[in-house]
């Protein structure tokens, strides 16, 4: 009984409070052994970025330590009002933003820059987690997901207006959420396949296949789409194998007439053959959906369409939508061409991370961070420095700790008693998994440099107080779960 005395806000979490600190301490270092230079050894001074992110780190304790005072029912009903402030916010930032690296995000307030755009995943989550929260709510109904969807693009449209296409990407990790929540798996897997057919694609666009004179990337998509319309029309038709046999050996056969004649009698342009199989393929599906008033083949076809659709239009939003420097960072990434200049920043975290070796170079002694060799050493590449002063040992130690806080994050969001608690506690999770796994993945060369911050670790306070805005109104929500 003694324990429903005790507030709340003492209530909180300690394990994730500890991964929070230790986080924030080694971040603190990294930042230090980043922006210092040689002989440089102040780094309590207010003119350092090393004072400056201590100053950042302390008002974060003290806001985390505020919002766990706060009355967790507060979110719930403030969600709608703070989303729409948010919203304006992100308005009007372009207007009154200052241009940074191309980049209207930032807004001064005095000696400080703040960007929106961090605040706004807190807004967002606390907008979805009310929404759904609801009663009678699914992500399985169609209005229900696309009224969803919109609190999530409405964001990322601004924030894309700002031409912070890095930042608004990360919106895309809600998605996570909904799946958790109800979503159609079959819209994972088109997402999925959206992004293989996307690599594919543009990866092996200017290979030809041998004996043809069909691009390799073409080829390969097109053939993806009959082998998974196959693959949905055995798993949603499992009692009519007919159809998936039929279209299976129909394909296998198209392939080998027009490979044939092409690498034998006269090259062309096989994947012109492939789009009149696929053709064909569409509209069996549509005469067994006429046929047999069976929903799932229209659905199938759908996704036929539609996969052919992003092939070509992937391919023309990248040589004629996008800009010269995003086309050639997407190229690099994909190894179509080499470009010094769009690779060099990969290049270099690459072999600062390689030269820490096993133990690294001990603390300020990282040379290619501390000769500047690695832009935004301390803010989207940080964790390279963690590689070359703490090397594989270090970089293992704050990868084990953002696994395990995000293992303790999936067990505080099961536990919740309310949907709303659910809901926020994996928008946090999902927000976090994005920004790690690619801010450290282009650390690697693994992801395309988009330009995210490593939470806790990048240097500047909106990333580091927008983190703990949304770690600790989890935080207090799962607090006062026993009282909801």
């Amino acid at each position: 009984m003694r324990d429903n005395h005790i507030n709340p806000a003492f209530r909180a979490d300690g394990w994730v409070l500890l991964l929070f600190v230790c986080l924030l301490i080694f971040g603190w270092v990294s930042v230090c052994g980043a922006s210092h230079s040689f002989g440089e050894l102040d780094f309590l001074s207010f003119d350092s970025r090393a004072g400056k992110q201590l100053l950042w780190i302390s008002c974060a304790l003290g806001l985390g330590a505020i919002i766990l005072m706060f009355d967790d029912h507060y979110f719930d009903m403030m969600a709608d009002l703070v989303y729409w402030i948010i919203m304006l916010v992100l308005f009007v930032t372009p207007f009154l933003a200052h241009d940074i690296k191309g980049s209207k995000s930032w807004i001064s307030l005095g000696p400080v820059n703040l960007q929106p755009a961090e605040f706004a995943k807190c807004a967002t989550a606390l907008m979805l987690s009310k929404l759904i929260g609801q009663n009678g709510f699914t992500l399985n109904v169609r209005a229900h997901l696309f009224k969803a969807s919109a609190y999530v693009l409405l964001p990322l449209l601004l924030i894309v207006l700002q031409k912070e296409t890095g930042s608004a990407l990360v919106f895309f990790a809600f998605f996570l959420m909904f799946y958790r929540e109800g979503m159609s798996g079959s819209i994972l897997f088109c997402a999925v396949a959206a992004v293989t057919y996307f690599i594919i694609g543009i990866g092996y666009s200017y290979d030809l296949l041998p004996g043809t004179t069909a691009s390799i990337g073409e080829f390969s998509v097109l053939l993806l789409i009959w082998l998974f319309t196959v693959g949905l029309l055995k798993v949603y038709h499992p009692r009519q194998p007919e159809h998936a046999r039929r279209i299976l050996s129909g394909g296998v056969l198209l392939h080998l007439l027009t490979y044939g004649f092409s690498s034998l009698i006269l090259p062309f342009d096989v994947s012109w053959g492939q789009l009149i199989g696929l053709t064909a393929m569409i509209v069996y599906l549509g005469v067994q959906w006429i046929g047999q008033r069976m929903r799932s083949f229209l659905l199938i076809s759908i996704f036929s369409i539609g996969s052919i659709g992003f092939l070509y239009a992937s391919d023309y939003a990248l040589n004629n939508v996008l800009k010269e420097y995003q086309r050639t960072r997407i190229k690099v990434l994909l190894g179509v061409e080499e470009d010094r200049d769009a690779s060099y920043n990969v290049n270099q975290s690459k072999i600062a991370i390689g030269s820490g070796g096993l133990q690294g170079k001990g603390f300020m002694n990282g040379t290619q961070t501390k000769l500047d060799y690695v832009p935004e050493q301390d803010t989207d590449f940080i964790f390279c420095t963690v590689g070359e002063e703490q090397g594989f040992v270090g970089a293992s130690v704050v990868l084990l700790l953002f696994l395990a806080l995000i293992l303790r994050l999936i067990l505080l969001a099961e536990r919740q008693t309310s949907t709303f608690g659910r809901v926020f506690g994996y928008c946090v999770l999902s927000i976090l998994l994005f920004h790690v796994f690619i801010n450290i993945g282009m650390v690697l060369g693994l992801a395309p440099v988009i330009g995210i911050p490593l939470p806790f670790f990048s240097y500047g306070g909106s990333s580091l107080w927008g983190f703990t805005l949304l770690l600790f109104i989890f935080l207090r929500i799962d607090a006062g779960r026993k009282k909801r």
